[in-house]
């Protein structure tokens, strides 16, 4: 891809109060549908960047070391994340990149802020360790910050095996890396499946994962994509229940309400969550008939008819 020329970025969602956002500022996080890729932002073109920098550790200095090569010098590079989700690592780990910064403590967030300096920074074992690649025991194109990145989701695992042969068109909502969809595909009487997930990393690697030309790939956030109402013949998913690092099981009772709508009536839904989600509520709610299919390990397997 072309690099993409920028000034002010900023990269997720910042809490309101802890950095000052200049008005216009390209968004880049992968999270936020419609954002422009941060690997793509032309060396040098930034003049300021603010991140709410990612729980994870490798993710998280892969997006910190492409936000410097993407500052010129003297650039401002504003960082912050929970203490407790990667905050009290933030310093350090700037350092080891080369920087000199102040570092704050506000509303449970440690802030550092820098100037990046002119010199050539140590950046590419950071920027390498967070890009994609393939694993091969997984057989999957993978990217460290996905879901279930590096292995199988057991709950994933769980609806595979008991999902089965599907037929007509569907969609998996919340797609991850396309494990769950190149199960449905497997069915010859499976003749469009829709992949949708909010991370663009996921996307991406579902690309790569699934060679089907039945399958079509979105970059959306399923809590308010646009979705054909009645159309679907069945969904598959394995919806998330985190919002930022906090349990959100709203999210999840959103996935339901959403496959709803999508199903035509006598449409199936297959759902896997972990045990203690209670989704039987929102299911019942929503669907006509539904069946406990499977539960182990922590997990369950819902069947729900429209």
């Amino acid at each position: 891809m072309n690099a993409i020329p920028a000034t002010d970025v900023v990269y997720g969602l910042p809490p309101q109060g802890l950095a000052e956002i200049p008005a216009g500022a390209a968004q880049v996080s992968p999270l936020i549908p419609g954002s422009v890729r941060l690997e793509d932002l032309e060396a040098g073109s930034a003049r300021s960047l603010v991140m709410l920098a990612a729980p994870g550790t490798i993710e998280r200095r892969h997006a910190v070391a492409l936000a410097l090569r993407a500052l010129g010098p003297g650039g401002r590079l504003s960082v912050m994340a929970p203490k407790d989700r990667g905050g009290a690592r933030l310093a350090r780990e700037l350092r080891d990149l080369g920087c000199d910064l102040s570092e704050e403590a506000r509303k449970h967030h440690r802030i550092c802020t820098l100037e990046r300096p002119a010199a050539e920074l140590p950046l590419g074992e950071a920027i390498e360790a967070g890009a994609p690649r393939h694993i091969e025991n997984l057989a999957l194109c993978t990217q460290p910050g996905v879901f279930s990145w590096d292995r199988i989701d057991p709950g994933t695992a769980l609806l595979m095996a008991h999902l089965p042969a599907l037929s007509g068109e569907g969609a998996d909502l919340g797609c991850g890396l396309g494990v769950l969809a190149r199960a449905v595909l497997a069915s010859d009487k499976v003749t469009g499946l829709a992949l949708l997930d909010i991370d663009r990393r996921a996307v991406e690697m579902a690309r790569r994962n699934v060679g089907d030309p039945r399958a079509t790939f979105r970059w959306a956030d399923v809590r308010d994509a646009e979705i054909e109402r009645g159309a679907l013949d069945f969904v598959v998913m394995n919806p998330p229940f985190h919002d930022g690092g906090s349990e959100d099981q709203a999210l999840g009772q959103t996935f339901i309400r959403r496959a709803a709508e999508a199903l035509r009536p006598g449409g199936v839904l297959w759902l896997t969550a972990n045990v203690h989600l209670p989704y039987e509520a929102g299911l019942n709610a929503a669907f006509r008939s539904v069946t406990l299919r499977a539960s182990a390990n922590g997990y369950k397997v819902f069947e729900a008819r429209r």
